[in-house]
């Protein structure tokens, strides 16, 4: 059995065009008894909206739902700043704000817009720097310092404080990235396209080795899982992640009994997507739930 109750979200695309279908989803999601909203962050993308003033557009119309960037692109996003965001909008929504942080991608476009080129080395030690400062930032205290490489507190104040408690969720591949979560962040964030079974489990047990290192317990650094694929009509079973529904629970149960992921993010790769979440949310996330004792 899970040790905490599995939770269930949509994973959308920002794309300006589709504004209004992505409201209308976040809202059905809310009435639908989902719990989470992912939002990919590439600023870079012209034709995307910035996926923060989306998140507060949604978040601010929306009752029940936990969002967060999925991942928030850090080389473009300063820590200090992102931290006041997450605890402002943390506040006017009541606790339903948290924080996915990637190390970053893409770097030939974040250098167009500004950003700096890191290596790989580079850039897990600013991710590092980065969370020390986001935490630093939500203790609300005055006359912060965080001496640091990349990113640095010299005598700022902090505040406000969130109203919840935000968690910091790493998109994490490699073995240095996995290593930071298990010692410094409060979940992992893989995605099916590139994280599959036999990945899983081994960076599972990196990260809670890592945990264990650090003097943490590995129970408590959440495992949600991006999972793209098809609920598909015609009855046919394509594999993992593609097929009908009774496909998708089979394999959802399967990764909350012997990967201990607790929380899932779906996003439909075909289809209407409207359609597609009320597959997930109605066919899918009830039976799912109650396999699991969630």
């Amino acid at each position: 059995m899970p040790t905490r109750t599995v939770e269930f979200g949509l994973f959308l695309i920002p794309e300006a065009d589709n504004y209004r279908q992505l409201t209308e989803i976040a809202a059905y999601a809310d009435t639908a008894g989902l719990d989470l909203i992912g939002i990919q962050d590439h600023p870079y993308q012209r034709r995307y909206l910035d996926t923060w003033t989306l998140i507060t557009g949604l978040a601010v119309r929306t009752s029940r739902l936990t969002f967060f960037p999925d991942v928030a692109n850090l080389p473009l996003r300063n820590p200090a700043v992102l931290a006041k965001s997450v605890a402002s909008l943390d506040i006017m929504t009541g606790g339903r704000i948290d924080l996915g942080l990637g190390a970053g991608a893409f770097w030939d476009a974040i250098a167009a817009m500004g950003g700096q080129r890191l290596s790989g080395g580079d850039a897990v030690r600013a991710l590092s720097e980065a969370i020390a400062v986001i935490r630093a930032m939500w203790s609300g205290e005055r006359g912060l310092r965080v001496p640091g490489t990349f990113h640095t507190l010299n005598g700022a104040h902090g505040g406000p404080a969130p109203t919840g408690d935000p968690g910091i969720w790493l998109g994490a591949k490699g073995p240095r990235m996995l290593e930071l979560t298990g010692r410094a962040a409060d979940g992992w964030l893989p995605s099916s396209g590139w994280a599959e079974l036999d990945y899983l489990r081994q960076a599972g047990e990196r990260i809670d080795d890592a945990a264990a290192a650090a003097g943490r317990d590995p129970l408590s650094v959440r495992r949600l899982y991006n999972v793209s694929g098809t609920i598909t009509r015609d009855g046919v079973d394509r594999g993992f992640l593609n097929g009908p529904p009774q496909r998708w629970i089979d394999d959802l149960t399967m990764l909350v009994h012997q990967y201990r992921i607790d929380g899932f993010i779906f996003w439909p790769v075909e289809g209407d997507p409207m359609t597609a979440a009320a597959r997930f949310a109605e066919e899918v996330v009830p039976v799912v739930r109650a396999n699991t004792g969630a």
